[in-house]
């Protein structure tokens, strides 16, 4: 098979899936420390590099012989054809009817790509260059609140990803910020997030993002309405809404009732899915902290992964192999679990972001043309930062009975140097994936004088596979190239699995019930669900009064 192959083979998926599945089995038999003695080469054999990102594989288990399996697989299913679908702005999204263009978000102006006859790319430089003045404007103290003060706190209001990319990014890059403008996010249905973000603000200086596509989500509608009350419960003018409100939104209609002026509204397309729209106008939040030139470095970070992944063949496709590893385990090893770890606390709600990209996209169980998968699909997703992660869950990491994929990043240089933080912050980056592969044997814990009774608590087993990311540095460009290249790893699982990463139907369910319960809660009348929710309503009733 090539890269080329137009649609997937259920022949060669067949035969290729067999023979990952025997080389699963040889896999879990052949310890790491086997692998390196056996192979002086081996980490340079299995480590990639593009731009400033490397990628080092070799702590995993894999051989040439998996590496070939895996890239048959994605040949088979028909990957290079699925590429050149998405990036042409085919419909990749068929239960939406939908193509899926974050891409295009972050093209350069010039580039064309057409959805049904029409160029998306200069719409969205349009957009981006509304943003840009709109962020000029605030952060030179140029746009003024309604009583005549300068802009010194935005809130971004929005959900899932209308708050998860920007809160993320804005944390991650926040040595680029503005200093003297806070930024900040409220997004849980919950009154403390919004009480908790506000109670330190000034309504005169403070600008609200309200970040809707639709304008109509309940969380974020709900939150708006409580913004908008807490700054007339001050000013007390209704015209003040038009200074402190702006809308990230395709619906004028319900923005202009809202109070907000038209004209401060950004808005964004259909194709633009809600885990992917940091790029977009949902980015607004993060262009006022950075500014607009900070922003503009990040699309070129995205810009250039997206190319990469678009024309690397696949055995030098970062987002292949990442994605590769992930298939590999999950679907051959009976790996349920990927935790992510960033070694940079600017980068701490960078696993929490992931959760939604990977989780939301590829945990479905209906394949693309309606049959119930036949294999598992995407993992349960967790993380925290080095070194905090290290004193509470990497327990279960090094001595415990489950098979666990782990992602480790690093970057070279820090942003906050300070005395020896960064050299030892590192130091335990690589140690962890030393011991996490190669581990300590009882011999070795007794030659250490260890009592014999606690030879075996001491021992560790190894052989617990890790795959290094290395940065030069975080900065708005790398931190593009970072989260496109989970992004398209996203984009190589679904495609193997066979469903849609772009729908997100599981969502729905929950959010239609809470709308029928949330009456129940104060109606003397019954409820009418199942026995167990309808006591949990009964006994909220009563507590409630």
């Amino acid at each position: 098979m090539t890269e080329g192959t137009p649609t997937a083979d259920a022949a060669t998926i067949t035969k290729a899936r067999a023979r990952l599945g025997e080389l699963s089995a040889r896999a879990r038999t052949v310890e790491l420390r086997e692998r390196f003695a056996g192979d002086p080469d081996r980490a340079e054999r299995f480590t990639r590099s593009f731009e400033d990102v490397r990628l080092d594989a070799s702590k995993n288990w894999i051989d040439a012989e998996v590496w070939g399996a895996l890239l048959d697989l994605a040949r088979a299913s028909g990957l290079r054809a699925r590429i050149d679908a998405m990036f042409a702005g085919d419909v990749v999204n068929p239960t939406e009817g939908r193509p899926a263009l974050h891409v295009a978000l972050r093209a350069p102006a010039g580039q064309v790509i057409e959805v049904e006859g029409r160029d998306v790319v200069a719409p969205v430089h349009a957009v981006l260059e509304r943003m840009a003045a709109f962020a000029e404007r605030v952060r030179s103290g140029e746009w003024k609140g309604h009583t005549g003060r300068r802009i010194r706190a935005v809130v971004n209001v929005g959900i899932g990803g209308s708050d998860l990319g920007p809160a993320m990014a804005t944390q991650a890059l926040a040595h680029y910020a503005q200093p003297d403008l806070a930024v900040r996010f409220v997004s849980n249905l919950d009154a403390a997030d919004f009480v908790q973000n506000t109670r330190d603000l000034d309504p005169e200086e403070t600008l609200f993002i309200i970040c809707s596509k639709t304008f109509t989500t309940l969380e974020t509608l709900t939150n708006a309405r409580t913004a908008r009350e807490w700054l007339l419960g001050s000013l007390g003018d209704e015209a003040a809404v038009a200074r402190h409100f702006v809308a990230v939104s395709t619906n004028e209609a319900e923005v202009a009732k809202f109070g907000i002026d038209p004209e401060n509204m950004f808005g964004f397309w259909d194709w633009v899915g809600g885990r992917y729209s940091l790029p977009s106008a949902v980015g607004l939040s993060l262009m006022l902290a950075i500014g607009p030139a900070g922003f503009r470095e990040l699309l070129q970070g995205f810009h250039s992964m997206d190319e990469h992944f678009r024309t690397a063949p696949f055995e030098d496709n970062l987002p292949v192999w990442l994605g590769l590893l992930a298939v590999w385990y999950g679907s051959f090893l009976g790996a349920e679990a990927h935790a992510v770890l960033p070694y940079d606390h600017s980068l701490r709600r960078f696993p929490a972001y992931l959760q939604q990209l990977d989780m939301e996209s590829n945990g479905k169980a209906t394949a693309l043309d309606g049959s119930r998968v036949a294999h598992p699909t995407g993992p349960i997703v967790f993380g925290e930062p080095g070194t905090n992660g290290q004193h509470a869950f990497f327990q279960l990491l090094h001595q415990g009975t489950r098979l666990v994929a782990c992602d480790f990043i690093g970057f070279a240089r820090s942003n906050d140097p300070v005395g020896d933080h960064h050299d030892l912050l590192v130091a335990n980056l690589f140690a962890q994936t030393e011991a996490l592969a190669f581990g300590k044997t009882p011999d070795e814990v007794r030659a250490e004088g260890v009592a014999e009774a606690l030879v075996p608590h001491r021992t560790f087993a190894g052989n617990r596979p890790s795959t290094t990311i290395l940065i030069d540095r975080l900065t708005p460009a790398s931190l593009g190239r970072l989260i496109a290249l989970y992004e398209h790893s996203v984009f190589v699982q679904g495609t193997i699995f066979g469903v849609n990463s772009f729908d997100q139907w599981g969502v729905e369910l929950g959010k239609a019930l809470a709308t029928r319960i949330a009456p129940e809660l104060t109606s003397p009348a019954p409820p009418t669900h199942d026995a167990s929710t309808n006591a949990l309503i009964t006994h909220y009733r009563h507590h409630r009064r």
